[in-house]
């Protein structure tokens, strides 16, 4: 009877405990089931294009930790004299040697075609060792920080080249590379997001903890690239482009061969046969002009990242205090930065030549309102602008990369204009950094940011859609 009785009354039991468990773990297992559908949407899942999504959302988290570290340790910590001449050292102590590396690093990944996972694996692993070993140094700001900080910095730059490369690999059917970088790009933003204020939390706890968080993230993401599909390492018909072509070999017009002949696109088989590599030149003025304009947008963003955290800290904005007027300038930015994206992402464009001039035209025209307005509103209303007209014009870049490189160069077309995009945002940085705080000087040297880059871009790029691409659109 006793027995009886205790297994009536471990069965009401039993399933209470099983919902109780139920209940406490569902949001999380829901919220996974629904981060899984969404990244793996429309072909996604299949291809492998999900995983690289979920990857790079894990490199946006981790990456905004260690920046919360950093921040907090060069520019938050000290008197604004004194946070500029640590921000021109990290400048000059990181920044300077990667303008050096960063030429070196599209090369070298070339020669790692069939290493694609176990070199995003391998910047992530390296960034979770660096990020525990700044975890020591970042509390005192001693100079052992910059080294390590170079490092993280150039393994960033490295995972977002051989990203940017692996993309085309892992396209579903009927699906564009300017929706499929929009889909990554928009996750490593939401990452981003919800990563900030958890390292603002762990910031509070301890200078170090933004950084054991970041370390922890970039396991996991070790971890997660050696699940991206075999065929991210496939080099099948793939060669190596160059910027420019060889000094006094002419380009081929698309369509012919190096003869002059009519044949198969940028000399295929006379290059196979001994002649050099095709250029991006030799696929038209598109590529070559879309990349001067985003080098400008990316110059820009680098330029109003350090102009602003000075010049809002020394002189906020009209009745803010100095925190809350860079709080508006971040979030104005990630805003327009994710509104870019989302609208890239079911945008079918056309003419992505268009595109990329009315971001010029339209970032370059709130920059000059900037100048001559200076206020809260405009400082709001550029950094949100230059967030947004960055986006597209990225996503329009790569629309143009897909559709005029051969898929053989194309690989190494991503990561040779992702290297010159880096190094537009030094150059632009350090602009930020050496100019007087200044609001109205400032916003000036922004519309002259833009205006060299129409200067140079967009007659050629209104040239190129008004002919025409000679080259299939893929949609």
């Amino acid at each position: 009877m006793t027995s009886a009785r205790s297994h009536e009354e471990s069965g009401p039991l039993r399933r209470t405990g099983r919902a109780i468990g139920h209940a406490l773990h569902m949001p999380f297992t829901g919220t996974a089931k629904g981060i899984r559908k969404a990244t793996h949407a429309h072909g996604a899942g299949e291809s492998g294009l999900g995983k690289l999504i979920e990857l790079h959302a894990v490199n946006g988290a981790g990456d905004v930790m260690i920046t919360i570290a950093l921040a907090s340790t060069v520019f938050f910590s000290v008197p604004t004299d004194e946070a500029r001449g640590r921000v021109a050292l990290y400048l000059a102590v990181t920044m300077a040697p990667f303008t050096l590396l960063a030429p070196v690093i599209g090369p070298l990944l070339d020669r790692l075609p069939h290493g694609r996972r176990a070199a995003m694996a391998g910047a992530m692993l390296a960034r979770a060792v660096l990020a525990l070993t700044m975890s020591g140094a970042v509390a005192t700001g001693g100079l052992e920080l910059y080294p390590a900080a170079l490092g993280v910095l150039v393994c960033s730059k490295a995972y977002g080249v051989v990203r940017s490369a692996v993309v085309p690999r892992l396209l579903p059917p009927r699906f564009s590379l300017v929706k499929a970088n929009s889909r990554v790009t928009l996750a490593g933003l939401l990452a981003t997001g919800i990563a900030a204020p958890i390292g603002a939390g762990l910031q509070t706890i301890g200078p170090g903890w933004p950084l054991y968080g970041a370390c922890v993230i970039f396991i996991g993401g070790t971890v997660l690239a050696f699940t991206l599909p075999h065929k991210v390492d496939s080099s099948k018909g793939e060669r190596k482009a160059q910027l420019v072509p060889p000094h006094g070999v002419a380009a081929p017009a698309p369509g012919t061969k190096g003869n002059g002949k009519k044949g198969s696109r940028f000399g295929r088989g006379k290059e196979r046969n001994g002649e050099k590599r095709p250029g991006l030149r030799s696929v038209g003025p598109s590529v070559l002009n879309g990349l001067q304009a985003n080098a400008a947008h990316r110059a820009l963003s680098g330029f109003l990242i350090f102009f602003l955290a000075f010049l809002l800290r020394e002189h906020p904005l009209a009745g803010q205090s100095a925190a809350v007027s860079l709080g508006i300038a971040g979030v104005a930015a990630g805003v327009g930065n994710a509104s870019g994206t989302a609208v890239g992402s079911w945008l079918r464009a056309r003419g992505p030549e268009v595109i990329v001039v009315s971001m010029l035209a339209l970032a370059l025209g709130v920059a000059v309102l900037a100048a001559l307005f200076f206020s809260t509103v405009m400082v709001a209303a550029l950094s949100a602008t230059a967030g947004f007209t960055l986006a597209l014009s990225k996503l329009s870049l790569d629309a143009m990369i897909q559709r005029d490189v051969p898929e053989e160069v194309r690989t190494s077309a991503f990561a040779r204009s992702e290297t010159v995009l880096q190094m537009a945002w030094v150059v632009g940085g350090g602009i930020g950094i050496v100019l007087p705080l200044n609001g109205v000087l400032g916003m000036s040297v922004a519309a002259g940011i833009l205006a060299l880059g129409a200067a140079t871009s967009v007659r050629g790029l209104l040239g190129a859609a008004r002919r025409g691409s000679p080259h299939p659109r893929v949609a």
